[in-house]
């Protein structure tokens, strides 16, 4: 065996190229069970980041359900989701490229059943015996650019095109649920300033003969209350997740002598994510009455099984450690999932024997071991007494290794949201630094999920202070321990954790150089371009709007460009509805003006999040670059 060359950190020469990371990066979501056929949606990156329909029946290979032209995703919320369903055999879809609704039936062609129009839907549910589909409604303006929000509602929309509008006046609805019978309907709801993992509550109202609702009852919920995935068990129960313990737990409504609502298995652990997209789904139900799901420990993902009339959770073995989504089938049940050696992965786990199909991955083919990082589950003490999680990836590459007594630089990641989470699942792009000899540490900072709404909660008025503080934390625990070289610490992120990116750079001087993908920059600035879903969510994050403009001039970037003195790199989407690209511009053209070191690249036809496989070549390349320039590194 041929013995590993010398070469410094971050210069190691890597088979991960950016264009594997673009060709292997299946994107893979929305798994969905009809009777023994398991549908699911895959992204095409070659083809402009189209989202198509996947189907396996039985065991034949795995079939295209919506070919070109068809995109199968929606913008309702601008983060869309929950895009088809089927039932029967039938199957209901948006189109993305006119948000028109469109219905397979078995053996035939897609065929629309909406006209175009300024509406886009969500959250499908199909009403067999009524012909129609049941969905989340989201009708904006006539006129583009309008300043008016778009209306949300809970529609029902007939086969033949007709559209009944069922429950309204909420700012924003979702996970409409009908119950096996047909005769009730469950729903979620909720208003400005909350987000939904803030205070949601769930509706329940009888379905008339004619089709229309009758009077709600109010289930559970409120403004401190987040309620999630409402679903009817097959003997018509309706249960659901709420944090009212202070965790996302399962619960369920109870009638008859026993009325009320029963806590069904007590953990300090998370069975939900938050509500960033629509159709998620983290349990479901087995015919005996068990149930199947998932929850989130330390940010660690478990399958289990919960039986009738049992309060324990009994752990299913299975080779994960993050689980996106489970569906339960007849003695089966099919997860979304990965683990630091397993790529993203839709598999068929049999609940008896516990034999495991991979139905597709998102990576077909993966590097060799050798060149393969496996994280640590990293905690640390950070400012004020808190905890902050990390995962740390060493560099890692059996052909390379680095000079006596050098240590490597450290790439910090700070994930979006900023209410969500990372999760060590294998990512080629994390694995593309780590094999050229950077280290990486991913932050699970305060307001991160799957630590428990106190710990969700840790960023409330503290968005830009408490997330930069973990993430710098994090950078000097791993330098007091040799791990990292304390002069080559370089953090990066997207969207909110562009934010996070930007405030570290410009009030402390910790990091030495930074990438923003789509950052927020000026507070103020978001909140005037800011879509519907978002547009009180710095009501949470930073400040009520009477008190907020003092605090978002305090903590915005833009208006602190002569403090920032470290090199840049901005990656921004032309076609960016979240964060627009004045932002990354005015930011850019600041540092332009002082003179400090920054690249800027613009992409069109990209939007929040960048799908298209040309794009993830030009920017990882771009970023590499950057970083081997800035500390005088070959390439």
């Amino acid at each position: 065996m041929t013995s590993p060359s010398a070469a410094p950190f971050g210069a190691w020469s890597s088979p991960i190229s950016a264009e594997m990371v673009a060709a292997g990066a299946t994107p893979l979501s929305s798994v969905v069970l009809d009777g023994q056929d398991i549908y699911w949606l895959a992204g095409r990156a070659a083809e402009a980041g189209r989202t198509t329909m996947m189907r396996r029946r039985g065991a034949a290979a795995a079939d295209e359900v919506s070919p070109m032209p068809f995109n199968v995703r929606n913008r309702v919320h601008e983060y869309g989701g929950g895009a088809y369903a089927v039932a029967g055999g039938l199957v209901v879809f948006s189109h993305l490229a006119d948000n028109r609704l469109y219905r397979i039936s078995p053996g035939g062609a897609a065929q629309a059943f909406t006209v175009p129009g300024r509406q886009r839907f969500a959250d499908f549910v199909i009403d067999a015996a009524r012909s129609r589909l049941l969905a989340v409604r989201e009708q904006h303006p006539q006129e583009e650019g309008a300043h008016q929000q778009p209306a949300n509602t809970i529609c029902a929309v007939g086969f033949d095109g007709g559209e009944r509008v069922l429950v309204a006046g909420n700012d924003f609805y979702s996970s409409p649920r009908l119950s096996p019978d047909g005769r009730r309907l469950a729903w979620l709801c909720w208003d400005h300033p909350r987000m939904p993992w803030q205070g949601t509550e769930l509706w329940v109202a009888d379905v008339l003969d004619d089709g229309r609702l009758g009077t709600p009852s109010l289930v559970a919920g409120g403004p401190l209350e987040s309620i999630c995935q409402p679903e009817w068990s097959p003997q018509g129960v309706l249960h659901f997740v709420s944090d009212r313990s202070g965790w996302w737990n399962l619960y369920c409504l109870r009638e008859g002598a026993a009325a009320g609502i029963a806590a069904l298995c007590p953990m300090a652990a998370e069975f939900a994510t938050p509500h960033w997209t629509f159709g998620n789904s983290l349990y479901g139900f087995c015919a005996n009455g068990e149930i199947i799901c998932s929850y989130i420990e330390q940010g660690v993902s478990k399958l289990a099984r919960l039986r009738a009339g049992s309060s324990a959770a009994e752990t299913i073995a299975a080779p994960y450690q993050e689980i996106r989504e489970l569906r339960v089938g007849d003695g089966y049940v099919v997860v979304l999932a990965g683990s630091p050696t397993i790529a993203a992965e839709i598999a068929r786990i049999d609940l008896d024997s516990g034999a495991r199909e991979v139905l597709e991955r998102s990576i077909a083919q993966l590097p060799a071991l050798g060149y393969l990082s496996v994280p640590e589950s990293i905690s640390y003490p950070s400012a004020n007494g808190r905890t902050a999680y990390a995962f740390f990836y060493p560099p890692t590459n059996r052909d390379v290794r680095a000079p006596d007594g050098e240590k490597p630089p450290l790439i910090v990641i700070s994930h979006g949201g900023p209410t969500g989470m990372a999760a060590s699942t294998l990512n080629l792009k994390t694995q593309f630094w780590t094999s050229r000899g950077f280290g990486v540490l991913d932050v699970n900072y305060g307001g991160s999920t799957g630590f428990g709404r106190a710990f969700r909660d840790a960023l409330q008025g503290q968005w830009g202070v408490v997330d930069v503080e973990d993430c710098i934390a994090g950078a000097r625990h791993l330098v007091a321990q040799g791990l990292a070289d304390g002069e080559r610490l370089i953090i990066r992120g997207g969207s909110a954790g562009g934010l996070t990116t930007l405030c570290a750079l410009t009030f402390h001087d910790v990091f030495k150089l930074g990438a923003s993908y789509y950052g927020v920059s000026d507070l103020k600035g978001l909140d005037d371009d800011s879509h519907k879903f978002e547009s009180h969510y710095n009501e949470y994050l930073i400040a009520p709007k009477a008190q907020a403009e003092a605090v978002y001039a305090e903590r915005s970037p833009i208006h602190h460009t002569a403090r920032l003195s470290r090199p840049m790199i901005f990656f921004q989407g032309l076609d960016d509805k979240v964060v627009p690209p004045q932002q990354s511009e005015a930011m850019v053209n600041a540092l332009r003006r002082r003179g400090i070191p920054v690249e800027y690249m613009a992409l069109e036809g990209e939007g929040h999040g960048f799908r298209q496989a040309g794009t993830i070549v030009r920017t990882l390349q771009a970023e590499l670059g950057f970083y081997q320039r800035m500390f005088g590194l070959a390439g």
